[in-house]
């Protein structure tokens, strides 16, 4: 019988073999970006290595391991689709020239490294809900389910406009400020902000998960105070003119109705 120690222990070897692996061939494609990529794929791996070793509750496992396997492979598809030759980063681009010689190990560090500790802490709903044989799903779990849904509606239908909007070649410079982007300036992050919440509310209905709510406070802090919001918002301030018109009419995170423009 599995305990939360072999699940745990797991998932941090196969996320550390995940990342230094992704960092050997970021070196030889010369682009550390590829980490954003394997961002959605490493929960993936590591979400069926937890399931491939813990012997919890059947149904509540399979409903976990089929939501983290639908967001993570929607996330890393799209980000492939957007990324793949187009070129390394700005950010990485900036860390590259900052550190010169010393860039492939700090790059180890301080991106693909501490990308994967980010990964284990945030999947902690996951891993800690692969073990406990009761109590079967229940309406905690439903909500889950739901809350799960319009995270991944918000992001899907959000990344689609976005792609759409870039696509069209008369919207250089423009702002999007239609359809879900009207309602909220970040739909994708609000939409991790709500898949990770259903993940743990469908989690913690095992009581042992509950202290994986550490891991929704982390991606919730990381999307609205680290490299989610403010950065983002801190480059289209510069590069998107009338951005400082949207930012005032419409909510940061949180949907709502836009306000009015002034007479």
């Amino acid at each position: 019988m599995s305990s939360h120690v072999d699940v745990l222990g797991t998932t941090a070897i196969t996320i550390l073999i995940v990342m230094v692996v992704t960092w050997l061939v970021s070196l030889v494609m010369r682009d550390a970006g590829i980490v954003d990529i394997v961002w959605g794929a490493g929960f993936v791996i590591s979400g069926w290595a937890a399931y491939f070793t813990g012997d919890g509750h059947d149904g509540r496992s399979d409903l976990i391991i089929a939501m983290i396997t639908i967001w993570g492979l929607r996330l890393a598809l799209h980000l492939a689709r957007r990324n793949l030759g187009k070129g390394e980063d700005w950010r990485y681009q900036l860390m590259r020239r900052k550190h010169g010689d010393n860039f492939a190990i700090r790059s180890l560090i301080t991106v693909f490294l501490l990308q994967g500790v980010l990964m284990w802490v945030v999947s902690l709903p996951v891993q800690l809900a692969m073990t406990p044989e009761d109590p079967a799903i229940g309406w905690i779990a439903v909500l889950g389910v739901i809350l799960w849904g319009i995270g991944l509606f918000f992001e899907t239908v959000g990344d689609a406009q976005l792609t759409r909007f870039k696509a069209d070649p008369d919207n250089v410079g423009r702002v999007l400020d239609e359809g879900l982007w009207r309602y909220t300036r970040h739909p994708n992050y609000f939409g991790d902000f709500c898949v990770w919440w259903g993940i743990f509310l469908v989690a913690a209905e095992t009581g042992d998960a509950l202290l994986g709510i550490i891991g929704p406070i982390v991606m919730t802090i990381l999307l609205t105070r680290v490299s989610g919001v403010p950065m983002l918002e801190h480059s289209m301030a510069k590069r998107r003119p009338g951005y400082v018109e949207y930012v005032e009419r419409t909510s940061t995170f949180f949907p709502r109705a836009p306000k009015p423009e002034p007479r």
